[in-house]
């Protein structure tokens, strides 16, 4: 996979994607991350992103031609599966949106900012607009971040572990089950029993159980049309 990321602030990549996860997946080459910086596609002196918008108001708004000019030289190179800009107007970002995601072969992510970016690159050039939730951040470079760190992990072959992959939360529509290492007591705190025992199906009716419970105290709106049912209940039974 190759993911083209467009900001007026790389520097903002430098730490996220050259540590853990995303340098062993760039190492390994199972994905390919480039960094573009806006401003080498200003053309004026100043090298100037953003404009006040028409109509008047606050803030300042990402003109087009830097972004169309960036964009369509990487489309004339190669084809890519989405166009994505990061904005609060975009779909709320989940585990569904992120597989998907995965499956494709080139994506572009830009990176909004300021107050927000030109309608007409919108209009012409994103595939997909996406909002990593309900608040404000300085500009999408972080939420960027989120959806690289997401989809790339999810590619076969970068996390080594592929049952603890697959027990994720949010994997199964749930939160994953809570978690206990050695010692089996810790000031007064013991660990269950039932993971104390060595037997493989008390551990995992535990954790369903756990897992479930979890999620229906935590995270209610997940278990929203769903039958009161383990996860890996309804897998036997297909």
């Amino acid at each position: 996979m190759r993911i083209d990321v467009i900001t007026a602030f790389p520097p903002l990549f430098q730490g996220p994607l050259s540590e853990s996860i995303l340098k062993r997946a760039q190492e390994g080459r199972y994905a390919e991350i480039v960094v573009h910086d806006l401003r080498a596609y200003a053309h004026d002196k100043h090298r100037t992103l953003d404009d006040s918008p028409y109509g008047g108001g606050a803030g300042m708004i990402l003109k087009p031609e830097p972004l169309f000019e960036c964009i369509e030289k990487l489309q004339s190179e190669r084809p890519y599966d989405k166009v994505i800009l990061t904005t609060p107007a975009g779909k709320v970002y989940d585990q569904n949106m992120c597989k998907r995601l995965s499956m494709h072969d080139n994506l572009i992510i830009i990176c909004g900012h300021y107050k927000g970016v030109d309608q007409r690159v919108i209009d012409a050039l994103v595939t997909m607009e996406i909002s990593i939730g309900d608040y404000v951040l300085t500009g999408g470079e972080l939420a960027a971040a989120v959806i690289i760190d997401s989809v790339v992990r999810l590619i076969p072959g970068v996390i080594g572990d592929g049952e603890s992959l697959l027990t994720d939360s949010f994997m199964e529509g749930e939160l994953d089950c809570p978690y206990y290492t050695r010692p089996p007591e810790f000031r007064g705190m013991p660990v269950p029993e039932d993971l104390l025992s060595g037997d493989h199906k008390r551990v995992n009716a535990w954790r369903s159980k756990a897992a479930r419970k979890l999620t229906r105290d935590r995270r209610p709106d997940l278990m929203a049309g769903q039958e009161d049912e383990p996860a890996h209940e309804k897998k036997k039974r297909k």
